[in-house]
């Protein structure tokens, strides 16, 4: 996915569709679930999202969660104006299925729905409330779907001890490699294990997102991972977003929007109750 320049030198990490050529001639280096594994079957719930503004044209990708049948939730900065809607594929693998599937216009596998964004959202400011959803027109019904945390859940974590082992799996679909010769723009669901590095310090992280590992002992996040799901350790918990990185090269760290602060909870219960479990 690619990153737009915001705050010094967190970037988002959404996927620009239409101008990706040109993009990756201008932005350089740059990895996705980095030095994963394949997901399969692992997590069907997951999804791959295309944003679309009101003409129906196809904006940026990024990654989601399904929380119910019709409640799908990413990052903000993907469902962010001008996108209005989005159409979300759930396939493991997406690229083997061109044509046939549609993408990214939509097609037999897919399925539309209206998007939504954290009403605190600031695009000048994204990772501090970067929270968005999308109500399925068509109910998508699986066997298990993600699930939001408990309030503060994870501040537990701030004090505990061998934080350093403390893991999360993140799932996306975003780029698998580029380097400055060969793209691998694969739109496969791929999973990875990294370690909590940061979470409550003082500076731009605050109180509102974690600090990831990206590495190759661990893997991590990049583009097309945006609003991909950060399961606590190898639960069903949705701990947080996959939100910024801190370089275009998507190394050393990943930045994670946490899902478990009162305004996410009182957003989505109050206003998507109605689709939550």
């Amino acid at each position: 996915m690619f990153k737009r320049l915001f705050s010094r030198r967190i970037v988002k990490i959404s996927a620009l569709i239409i101008p990706l050529i040109l993009l990756l001639a201008i932005v350089g280096t740059a990895a996705a679930i980095t030095n994963g594994e394949l997901d399969g079957d692992g997590h069907p719930f997951v999804g791959l999202m295309v944003a679309k503004d009101v003409d129906d044209n196809p904006l940026w990708r990024c990654s989601g969660t399904l929380l119910s049948p019709t409640l799908f939730l990413t990052a903000g900065h993907c469902t962010e104006a001008p996108a209005t809607s989005a159409t979300i594929w759930f396939e493991s693998d997406v690229e083997g299925g061109i044509p046939d599937n549609g993408y990214p216009d939509g097609g037999p596998t897919s399925v539309d729905g209206t998007a939504y964004t954290h009403p605190q959202y600031d695009p000048n400011a994204f990772f501090l409330y970067d929270l968005g959803v999308v109500v399925l027109d068509t109910p998508v019904e699986m066997d298990k779907y993600g699930l939001l945390p408990e309030l503060d859940e994870l501040d537990v974590l701030k004090t505990r001890r061998g934080r350093q082992d403390t893991t999360f799996t993140a799932v996306g679909y975003g780029l698998q490699r580029i380097n400055p010769v060969f793209v691998e723009a694969e739109r496969v669901r791929m999973v990875a294990h990294p370690r909590l590095i940061q979470i409550n310090t003082p500076g731009f992280t605050g109180d509102f997102s974690l600090l990831l590992s990206n590495n190759h002992s661990t893997g991590g996040t990049c583009f097309g991972d945006s609003g991909g799901p950060n399961f606590r350790g190898e639960s069903l918990v949705v701990a947080g977003v996959t939100s910024f990185g801190l370089n275009g090269n998507c190394a050393g760290t990943g930045g994670v929007y946490r899902v478990d602060r009162a305004d996410d909870l009182d957003w989505l219960y109050g206003e998507f109750g109605a689709h939550l479990p």
